[in-house]
């Protein structure tokens, strides 16, 4: 294996930059070419048709029957002209993931033979199986059916060949088995409630969108590096490894040079990204080696989310054109940056207006005002919630350490945001809301222009942090389904605002002015939420500590964490915006912690025949050149002469004695704890016995064989080397 590491190490090392094949138009020509987009629905459908779907989407209405087929023959033709030979409908089952099942544009000709054809039929509906997909026990095994149906307020898109149609999947008895179904839910929720409040400000408001801006964070190592180690390619992290002597300590790394082979990659899926419509703008060197962003503009949040998902997927794919292989993990690397998934915020209405962004005038900031201390309350209600949505096996290993928020959900505003909120919070009339321009900053320097310093800094510490205009959800992990944490926040909110707007009827039937109804509901979301609110150092002790006296969710236990989803306050909020019903919230945390039990088991199994098959037998090896070694040396040498040197060579045998012999408890202890835990018929309770008595002894383990990493021969060692895997240039 050690001759197999210096191999694949040696040829990762020497591997060149493979050429792009760059098109000759500019972004602007090619963008979209494989999306069923406006200018194509204008192309290939008749006006009327054109004009049913388009009014369909901007109202969110359904088609009728007839025009779905006018819709399907004109995307199937449209396909065709794009060399696709069959299609899919794509969906987002409860795995973090995407799926379709392909089949072909052919019927029966009735003449022995077969033509092309795709009915409107075929467009808005089909029957996936429903029970090989999570489902949290709602369909059994022998209960197979399930539907998946259009979604047409996201493009179709051709992927290899396939038209791929965004759809929604349910079970035969209608409850959601996926991600998009109950996304499009909270999303209308905040579009009616957010909406009834925009409209004290502007009676012209009909809807307000929810935009998302995420920043995908990931790490690239070399494929044949990566083959070379079991554990990246069964659980995507290392579940072994020393830290090597240089990682990201001298902050070299963060926007540096890109390096030509990762620029190449970079380029040829950016080309990518852009022909399915994937608004792709801005990459740069991460904080850790090896790990790199790609980030989006900012568009409607459930074509944004899709864009994400299919992102992910045409990562991988790119990555292995180039001799890569992408790793999603959360934590890849123990000592070193994990990657998130930051989940930028905010809510616009159809006017034009930003509703997190302070405005010109004292009546727009009273909007900005209201609507930021909805946000405020919203999260402070549901931040265990909050927390929950963007738990997992993987973002456990991330929260809270190398630069990643904390496990504790509380909102950064700014110092010019929190002073206005003191100041509201303590008047005690109607006061004007005004907000300074961005100031002007000299550096000293006369060839350099003035610097515009922002109302707002920004806090990295912060899971939630307002950063001007939107909020930023920084806690959401690198390889989640952007979709869960957009759910509980769209869902809150917008619960939140429905409340608000009832109380401010309430005193505008009392007799109350407009302003001041909303001034002084304003006032008490401020007192009564002020605990969420915290611009400090997320990773100190004393925040913990603080929190905790705030009343903020502070467990850290993932399978415990996920209760928050069944708490009496987060069933009665998700029934209220029709976004979960009870069935499915109880079926979603059963798959919660059936998925959880599941990650750590694989990664239990692997490290156990990683220590055991692999590790053991190399240590063991290295051991006994030692012992040979010294039987030599005393042979040759005196005692005097050969007293420091078996003294020495002793210590360290029996170091590596006392750590083998750890190692091979601890496998013992932790099969032993598997089989305990996967008695336990409760998947919440399998799931808390996996987190409290299996993950300890894995890090144990881990310990110890990192020590061993450090005593045996490098020449012997079975696996690819910290220093090796994040290295490559």
């Amino acid at each position: 294996m050690s001759q197999l590491r210096f191999k694949v190490v040696e040829e990762a090392y020497d591997r060149k930059a493979i050429p792009v094949d760059i098109p000759s138009e500019r972004p602007e020509q090619y963008y979209g070419k494989y999306v069923f987009n406006r200018a194509k629905m204008y192309q290939y459908l008749d006006k009327k048709t054109y004009d049913a779907l388009v009014f369909a989407i901007d109202n969110k209405e359904p088609l009728s029957r007839e025009v779905a087929d006018n819709v399907a023959a004109g995307m199937k033709q449209w396909a065709i002209d794009n060399g696709a030979r069959h299609y899919t409908h794509w969906f987002h089952p409860l795995t973090d993931g995407t799926a379709e099942k392909h089949d072909a544009f052919i019927e029966h000709d009735g003449k022995g033979g077969v033509v092309e054809e795709f009915s409107g039929k075929l467009l808005v509906q089909q029957e996936p199986d429903a029970s090989s997909f999570p489902n949290g026990g709602i369909r059994n095994t022998f209960e197979a059916r399930g539907y998946s149906a259009w979604d047409i307020s996201s493009p179709a898109f051709i992927l290899d060949k396939t038209l791929c149609i965004p759809t929604i999947f349910i079970s035969y008895t209608g409850e959601s088995l996926d991600y998009k179904t109950p996304l499009l839910r909270a999303l209308n929720a905040v579009d009616k409630a957010a909406t009834a409040v925009a409209q004290y400000f502007d009676p012209s408001v009909k809807h307000v969108q929810s935009f998302l801006g995420w920043e995908q964070e990931y790490f690239l190592v070399d494929e044949a590096l990566f083959s070379a180690r079991p554990d990246l390619v069964m659980t995507g992290r290392t579940l072994m490894g020393h830290e090597s002597a240089k990682n990201q300590q001298l902050e070299d790394h963060y926007f540096g040079a890109i390096p030509s082979r990762v620029e190449a990659f970079m380029l040829d899926l950016e080309i990518e990204c852009h022909k399915l419509g994937i608004p792709a703008r801005t990459r740069h060197n991460e904080v850790a080696p090896n790990q790199f962003e790609l980030a989006p503009i900012f568009e409607e949040t459930n074509l944004a989310n899709d864009h994400n998902l299919l992102l992910m997927s045409l990562m991988s794919e790119v990555a292995r054109r180039h001799n890569f292989r992408v790793l999603l993990h959360e934590k890849p690397f123990a000592g070193i940056n994990g990657s998130g998934k930051h989940n930028n915020w905010s809510l616009g209405t159809d006017t034009g207006v930003l509703l997190f962004a302070p405005g010109k005038t004292p009546q727009a900031n009273l909007q900005f005002i209201a609507f930021v201390a909805n946000v405020m309350a919203a999260v402070n209600k549901h931040n265990g919630l909050l927390k929950a949505s963007i738990a997992s096996a993987t973002n456990a290993h991330r929260l809270g350490a190398n630069e990643a928020p904390p496990a504790i959900i509380s909102i950064f505003t700014g110092s010019q945001l929190a002073e206005i909120f003191d100041k509201l919070e303590n008047s005690s009339k109607d006061e004007l809301i005004a907000f300074g321009d961005k100031q002007g900053v000299s550096v000293g320097a006369s060839q350099i222009p003035e610097i515009l310093i922002d109302n707002t800094d920004r806090n990295r510490t912060s899971p939630f942090a307002f950063t001007g205009n939107r909020f930023e959800f920084r806690a959401v992990g690198s390889s989640a389904n952007c979709a869960s944490a957009m759910i509980a926040l769209n869902a809150a909110v917008a619960d939140q605002l429905a409340l608000f707007k009832e109380k401010v009827d309430k005193r505008l039937a009392n007799g109350e002015v407009l302003n001041h109804a909303i001034l002084e509901e304003v006032k008490v979301l401020i007192k009564e939420n002020k605990a969420i609110h915290f611009d400090g150092n997320g990773y100190s002790d004393e925040w913990k500590e603080e929190a905790a006296r705030r009343g903020l969710d502070c467990e850290t236990s993932v399978p415990k964490i996920f209760d928050a989803y069944l708490r009496p306050d987060s069933i009665e909020m998700f029934k209220r915006t029709n976004v979960f019903s009870d069935i499915e919230l109880h079926a979603r945390n059963e798959v919660k912690w059936e998925v959880y039990t599941k990650k750590v088991q694989i990664e239990a199994r692997v490290l156990g025949d990683l220590a055991i098959n692999h590790i053991i037998p190399v240590a063991t090896r290295y051991q006994s050149f030692l012992v040979d070694n010294l039987v030599k040396i005393k042979t040759l040498f005196d005692e005097n002469k050969s007293k420091a040197i078996v003294a020495q060579d002793l210590s360290t045998i029996e170091k590596i004695s006392n750590h083998m012999r750890v190692i091979k408890e601890c496998v013992e202890q932790m099969v032993d704890a598997r089989r305990q835990a996967n008695r336990i018929k409760s998947e919440r309770e399998k799931a808390i016995a996996y987190h409290d008595n299996v993950v300890p002894r894995m890090e144990t383990i881990r310990y110890h064989i990192d020590k061993l990493e450090l005593m045996v021969d490098n020449e012997i060692w079975p696996l690819p080397k910290y220093r090796e895997l994040l290295f490559i240039r």
